[in-house]
């Protein structure tokens, strides 16, 4: 695994600092780590950055058995995760490079606002919603009235976040964040607060899978995905009338039967939250907690280190880095290799990367040697 300094390039922007290099900085940290040689590596999967082939070029792989790129939405990193198993799985290649680059920052990007690309976003726009955000306040609200959630419903998230990424010396928030700030900070999409949303910075991801048979030769703990499913909610919109909660079973009753494990067993979990109510949203689908009382059940650190489940135990989007859950898989397998330090949890063996969204995902990840 790889990543860069989220919190140094937060620091500065630069109109000269790319994707592709970003990408390609954590790809080497990536490669060191696996302790191979890069012309071991014969399968390529890329995400956000605009052409694999340049980024091909850019790596020095000429002739991968494997190589395509993935669109950047944030669903896509579990099913980019899920395209290496399957083809390693299958013989068509042995050891396969995922990279992820974002220069978002530097560029000005912005997750909300331009020309919508389909007919009902033409019509929502007219109404403001003109980003996932919106959508997602929505959802929200619909969830907070009928299941009488008060108005600090997502404080325990948001504040989970930022304590975690305190003791992360590589996230981007390191301020202090308690109730009282949380409550006083401005809405960006009412009911959603300005600590609600993921970040918007700079960074580059690197994941290198290989078969379970090969990473015992390479000195490293052996982190193996025991189980992993998806299931789409496709309609002309990104709002779900049920939160994606029965795309979220579908995904969990698979994924735990390959494991063989039930939600108790998680020792720490990895959930998407590119806004913090798709927390209690996944909390519910994947039967952490019953249908509307994740707001209650996120309270009282449960959700913190030393809690029954400790949730993003980097920082999350919102404090960590916002790297469209590329990111978190490498949170996922530091955490089972026990290199997290001061937010490492005590004897974590399984953990679970979850991402609730028109493309519902999940992995269970193990510790086996």
């Amino acid at each position: 695994m790889g990543t860069t300094s989220f919190g140094d390039l937060y620091k500065t922007r630069d109109k000269f600092r790319s994707d592709y290099d970003l990408a390609a900085e954590a790809f080497k940290v990536a490669v060191a780590d696996a302790g191979i040689d890069r012309a071991e590596i014969d399968g390529l999967l890329t995400a956000r950055v605009p052409s694999y082939q340049h980024m091909a070029d850019i790596l020095g792989m000429r002739r991968p058995k494997l190589s395509y790129g993935f669109e950047q939405a944030g669903r896509m990193s579990a099913l980019a995760v899920q395209a290496a198993i399957n083809a390693i799985a299958t013989g068509h290649c042995e050891t396969v490079a995922l990279v992820y680059g974002n220069n978002g920052r530097s560029v000005g990007a912005q997750y909300g606002g331009g020309e919508p690309t389909t007919p009902t976003g033409q019509y929502d726009a007219a109404y403001g919603m003109t980003s996932a955000g919106a959508y997602v306040g929505l959802m929200y609200e619909r969830y907070r009235q009928l299941n009488n959630v008060p108005d600090d419903g997502l404080a325990a998230v948001s504040i989970n976040n930022r304590n975690h990424a305190k003791l992360n010396p590589n996230a981007v928030m390191h301020d202090d964040l308690d109730a009282s700030i949380y409550m006083e900070s401005r809405f960006v999409a009412e009911p959603l607060r300005l600590y609600d949303y993921c970040l918007i910075n700079d960074g580059g991801v690197a994941l290198i899978l290989t078969s379970v048979e090969r990473a015992k030769k390479l000195g490293k703990p052996v982190i193996a995905f025991s189980g992993t499913a998806a299931c789409g909610d496709l309609t002309n919109f990104y709002t779900s009338d049920d939160y994606y909660y029965e795309s979220c079973k579908s995904v969990a009753d698979r994924v735990y039967q390959q494991a063989g494990t039930k939600p108790r067993d998680i020792d720490v979990a990895q959930i998407y939250d590119n806004f913090t109510p798709t927390i209690l949203f996944s909390l519910e689908g994947f039967g952490f907690c019953n249908r509307g009382e994740a707001h209650r059940w996120v309270r009282d650190g449960r959700i913190g280190l030393g809690g029954e489940l400790p949730v993003n135990t980097s920082g999350g989007h919102t404090s960590e880095s916002y790297m469209q859950g590329w990111a978190m898989h490498v949170e996922a397998v530091r955490q089972l290799r026990g290199e997290c330090g001061a937010r490492q949890v005590k004897d974590a063996e399984i953990a679970q990367y979850i991402c609730a969204a028109p493309v519902s995902s999940s992995h269970i990840l193990r510790r086996i040697a």
